[in-house]
């Protein structure tokens, strides 16, 4: 008898140190939350103060806020394809908004390696609720194609235009919304989106998982329910009513719309918050927001009144400060220190090394990435690499191309004519808004600058930008 209770003593024993290791080991889901056309001083705890924030201002103050991230480009689809690939937009395939009809962009190449082919290769359900934007319907680069399981939204970034489209897609099925032909605005896709992304976290709570929440909110149009969301600024400012031209919703209240779509984009970070609480899963997921982007001028929004670029110079289309700093804030309770604020340079093509150091996988040796993982950042450890530079190149508007070296900053407009284009050379240590013009008292930092620019670009025959 005695021999019996020690054999199930150790039993016991085993089973609950098998239970505990096996917790333990449970690899961290990740969360990333990207905003579409968010501003680096549209949140509360980035200085905005018109608009209320307190999921975000919450996540910022129980985790790490980072000053000095950026976005992988001044749009959205070259942005988007840095963050999915590991690459800037000197070697990325995506480097415009390349529209394909009737519906879609430009597509990734079928053998791309991707975040979500990296993590679903390390064991996790994959998913990605939003704006896609990187192919088109049946194309070798939709979701499914490229490592997500579950993918509901707009294949189409031009279609998300909408906030209450004609239809949206459920993995490769599209799914007509009725009520919403014509202009109807009947069903609000944010609202059906956040959903399926609340059901993708619960449908995998007991296993490693990585959500892509791709709102897009704020991108115009000012277009959204009058709910209570929206009645707190109904009547708070100023409006001059928005007529609808180029196509987007008239507005009667530009001003609290906009405000109430970020305020909307808070109201669902903060549900997602509280859903991995109540899952009991909250301290294993760590949960990133950023936006993708600098902020828009479209749709009656007004960037000017809200400040929604902060102390930085630019807007969306720009490569200046403000048109590829965003906020970026992270939180992964007992893992990152709570109210810590970070200085570290990163970029979106820090992503995926970030992520596979994370999940312990590794980038196949063949593939090429610009990225360094900031997870020494992250969890304040030491042996954080520093990027050599950081560099960026839109295609429209003449060309335009940044690079920021330490604290140094260059810009080249029109840039299009040719590498030998004048160079616009600022010290962000002391000239955060890109007001003092040094190119004349640095001539040799200029050429530097300019040696950076030839040699982080390779020429695609996609998106050639000399030729």
């Amino acid at each position: 008898m005695k021999n019996s209770f020690l054999i199930s003593g150790v039993c016991l024993s085993l089973i609950t140190s098998c239970s505990i290791r096996n917790k333990e080991v449970k690899s961290p889901n990740i969360i990333y939350i990207l905003a579409d056309d968010l501003g680096y001083g549209d949140l509360a705890c980035y200085g905005q103060k018109f608009i209320k924030t307190p999921n975000l201002d919450r996540m910022a103050a129980e985790g790490m806020q980072f000053m000095q991230h950026y976005a992988g480009c001044t749009v959205s689809a070259p942005s988007r394809g840095s963050l999915m690939t590991g690459l800037h937009t000197g070697h990325s395939q995506i480097r415009g908004n390349k529209e394909i009809d009737p519906e879609g962009q430009q597509p990734l190449g079928k053998e791309t390696f991707t975040l979500g082919k990296m993590l679903k290769g390390a064991g996790y359900a994959t998913g990605i609720f939003g704006k896609w934007g990187l192919g088109y319907p049946e194309s070798e680069s939709t979701p499914l194609t490229m490592g997500f399981d579950r993918f509901y939204g707009y294949n189409c970034q031009r279609m998300a235009h909408s906030y209450y489209p004609d239809y949206l897609w459920d993995n490769d099925n599209k799914v007509l919304l009725d009520g919403n032909e014509n202009r109807g605005c009947a069903i609000y896709s944010q609202q059906l989106i956040h959903e399926k992304a609340l059901s993708f976290i619960r449908d995998n709570k007991d296993k490693p998982f990585f959500a892509m929440l791709t709102y897009t909110l704020p991108h115009a149009e000012l277009n959204l329910p009058h709910d209570s969301v929206y009645q707190q600024y109904e009547n708070s400012f100023e409006e001059t009513f928005y007529d609808g031209t180029r196509g987007y919703f008239p507005v009667e209240k530009p001003r609290a719309s906009f405000a109430a779509m970020v305020s909307r984009l808070d109201m669902y970070v903060g549900e997602v918050l509280s859903e991995l609480k109540r899952l009991g899963i909250d301290d294993n997921t760590l949960v990133i927001f950023t936006s993708d982007n600098g902020p828009h001028e479209e749709g009656g929004a007004d960037p000017d009144f809200f400040q929604s670029y902060g102390p930085l110079k630019g807007l969306k289309r720009d490569v200046y400060e403000g048109g590829i700093r965003v906020p970026f804030i992270a939180r992964y309770p007992g893992k990152i220190k709570a109210g810590e604020k970070s200085d570290h340079i990163s970029a979106f093509w820090d992503m995926m090394p970030t992520f596979a150091e994370l999940v312990n996988t590794s980038i196949p040796q063949s593939v090429q990435t610009d990225g360094l993982s900031m997870l020494p950042t992250l969890l304040k450890k030491s042996g954080q690499r520093k990027h050599e530079y950081l560099y960026w190149e839109f295609h429209e508007i003449g060309g335009r191309i940044a690079v920021r070296k330490d604290n140094w900053k260059a810009v080249m407009l029109n840039a299009r004519k040719g590498i030998e284009q004048p160079i616009e050379l600022y010290d962000l240590s002391k000239d955060i808004h890109e007001d003092n013009n040094l190119a004349d008292q640095y001539p040799e930092r200029v050429e530097e600058m300019r040696n950076i620019m030839k040699n982080a670009h390779k020429e695609s025959a996609v998106f050639p930008f000399y030729k």
